[in-house]
């Protein structure tokens, strides 16, 4: 399954994640990763929560980061959740292939049995696609 928390920049979408993802570690039999463009969130996440700063791997676009969280999934079969934070300003969703690869995420999250959380802004430009897995923030 796939969720995306979306609402404007600064509403504290980030600090929504961290703490999630620190709940979610309490609550889960399996593993929990989260994945940032920086070290920000590091030290406020529960030790046991395996962070992944993706500054050195150059995840541009939705196909690397498909690639990269495929790469975490088969490395580890006891993933539940993936956290994906920060980078997601940075990849344009509105290419033509993109719903395509937001997609192909999905099939992996949902063959996989994972849950994957996106933190992402809430412009006039959000695709029409994305909102389907939109969820609020409580």
């Amino acid at each position: 399954m796939i969720q995306v928390f979306m609402s404007k920049r600064g509403s504290g979408k980030s600090k929504y994640m961290i703490s999630h993802a620190n709940t979610a570690m309490k609550e889960t039999k399996g593993h929990v990763v989260f994945i940032d463009d920086d070290n920000r969130a590091m030290h406020e996440l529960d030790r046991d929560i395996r962070f992944i700063n993706t500054d050195g791997y150059e995840i541009e676009d939705l196909n690397s980061l498909y690639g990269f969280v495929c790469g975490i999934v088969a490395q580890d079969y006891d993933v539940d959740m993936v956290y994906v934070d920060g980078l997601m300003g940075k990849m344009d969703f509105s290419k033509e292939d993109a719903e395509k690869e937001f997609e192909k995420l999905s099939k992996l999250s949902d063959d996989n049995k994972i849950t994957v959380l996106f933190a992402l802004n809430d412009t006039e430009q959000t695709p029409e696609y994305l909102k389907k897995y939109k969820v609020e923030i409580e």
